[in-house]
């Protein structure tokens, strides 16, 4: 099938056959889908927008740009006209988004955190406002060893190590990572072979590689020692989160059907005291992960769950105990008769809880 760019506009440049057969693999729409393309105008991103708009293009499936502009860089501003050149480029539509980036102090990850919420809320509102709901995302396999080794270190459990989802949902959005199996190093050479055949270069965030940020830590300081003495290592973790996530299927069943034993609110906002006390140990933990996360509370390192559940399980019977109140994020786990419940924590409620984490630990 001839290529559905001009060839002045290509410049002789062929797209990577692993990289197209990825999409074609893992991505399953069909002819008049609406897909938008995650596009910050990296490499990997800039990668993914022109391989999916090969592949949408011969499968008549209409394909969106979304760029979202942080704001944390002064040559932000030319990173989005950079964005919209390579959409004019391959001819598609590009819509970008300025969003205010909150540091916030009781988050885990900080900035990165900060800058990953915004993120994903701009792309929400874009994909509002273009009115489609799926989107694809630039994650390789470096990135997922990179989340798998992070998650190590926290301490997050099965749960965690299974990374980064190749289909996730999230504010009604599904999303998709077609590449978690391929190797930056392929997605950087099509890139070159990009840059060379259409002088359009990709932008390089600094932060990527400062090691004042978690994940850029990792690559600085890290990567350059696992590549020395274990050549390979990101395929290795990527197959460990690949069978987390299996692992975890099987346990989040075992949750799901205990958490029906618990008594739940309509909401599930709340559950017995009772009913989960009469549980073993290990599933009174995993019931808890399983129920964080339906909450959309996010993973607690295991220490931060060992404090939880020392709490949950020294309360009286009743749950009377007024002092339970357990801050994880932005939301607070207290008891109230006797029936244990998550919810937003207020000003107030902040500083009481740091009180209280500090009066259990």
């Amino acid at each position: 099938m001839p290529d559905p760019l001009p060839s002045s506009q290509l410049g002789g440049f062929s797209p990577s056959p692993p990289l197209l057969e990825a999409l074609n693999h893992h991505l399953s729409f069909k002819s008049g889908d609406c897909v938008a393309v995650a596009l910050s105008g990296g490499a990997d991103s800039a990668m993914l927008a022109v391989h999916a708009h090969l592949w949408a293009s011969r499968r008549k499936v209409t394909l969106h740009f979304f760029h979202i502009h942080h704001g944390l860089q002064a040559i932000a501003d030319q990173w989005q006209a950079h964005v919209h050149d390579l959409a004019a480029r391959l001819q598609r539509p590009c819509h970008s988004l300025r969003v205010q980036v909150q540091s916030r102090r009781l988050s885990a990850d900080g900035m990165e955190s900060a800058a990953r919420d915004a993120r994903y809320q701009g792309l929400a509102e874009l994909a509002h406002f273009v009115g489609l709901q799926h989107v694809l995302l630039a994650h390789h396999q470096d990135d997922q060893a990179e989340t798998v080794l992070m998650r190590l270190l926290r301490g997050t459990g099965i749960t965690g190590l299974g990374a980064m989802a190749p289909r996730m949902q999230r504010d009604q959005l599904q999303y998709w990572r077609p590449w978690l199996e391929q190797p930056r190093a392929l997605i950087l050479q099509a890139s070159d072979a990009f840059a060379a055949a259409t002088g359009w270069y990709a932008v390089q965030d600094p932060t990527n590689i400062n090691p004042d940020y978690t994940r850029g830590a990792v690559r600085d300081l890290l990567t350059p020692v696992l590549d020395a003495r274990w050549p390979g290592w990101q395929s290795r973790l990527q197959r460990q989160a690949q069978l987390s996530r299996e692992t975890q299927e099987v346990l989040d069943s075992v949750a799901s059907q205990d958490w029906l034993t618990l008594e739940p609110d309509e909401t599930g906002r709340s559950f017995s005291l009772v009913a989960w006390r009469s549980l073993e140990p290990a599933r009174q933990s995993l019931v808890l992960r399983y129920w964080l996360q339906e909450q959309g509370a996010g993973l607690p390192t295991q220490a931060r769950l060992a404090e939880l559940l020392k709490q949950l399980r020294g309360l009286h019977a009743r749950g009377h105990d007024r002092n339970l109140m357990w801050k994880h994020g932005q939301n607070l786990v207290r008891c109230v008769r006797g029936r244990v419940q998550i919810e937003s924590a207020g000003p107030g409620d902040q500083q009481a809880g740091r009180v209280a984490d500090q009066a259990s630990k």
